[in-house]
């Protein structure tokens, strides 16, 4: 059975940072994309970022671009954000998720294993 489990959540002041990490098990990634998602309340849930296990090829949101990272460790089979000059609209939980046939990395539901979230409140 595939576990995600993300932390690193928490409260940070307007133009902070916050590093998020999402721990695999049950499964070795080779040709998965990996993501974060994140939803605010009455909002739907939106992509923010994607790599690509093997080949380390990124997308983001562009109002992400140039503030988060997104990067993985195989060694460690997890994945990670590092969240940069963070605003009160990065407000949000996030969602760590991974797909073996993932047709449009930007869609939610091409990814087969989510995690249970973590909280991140960016306060103004």
């Amino acid at each position: 059975q595939v576990q995600l489990v993300e932390s690193g959540g928490g409260l940070v002041q307007s133009g902070g940072s916050l590093r998020l990490s999402c721990t695999a098990s049950g499964r070795t990634f080779s040709d998965d994309i990996l993501a974060w998602f994140r939803q605010a309340p009455g909002k739907e849930r939106e992509f923010v970022a994607a790599i690509s296990w093997s080949w380390d090829i990124t997308n983001y949101l562009d109002s992400v671009k140039g503030r988060f990272t997104i990067s993985r460790d195989a060694a460690k089979n997890s994945l990670y954000l590092q969240m940069n000059s963070l605003t009160p609209e990065d407000s949000a939980i996030y969602y760590c998720a991974a797909g073996e046939t993932v047709l449009d990395v930007f869609q939610s539901r091409y990814y087969s294993y989510w995690g249970q979230g973590t909280q991140v409140t960016v306060s103004s």
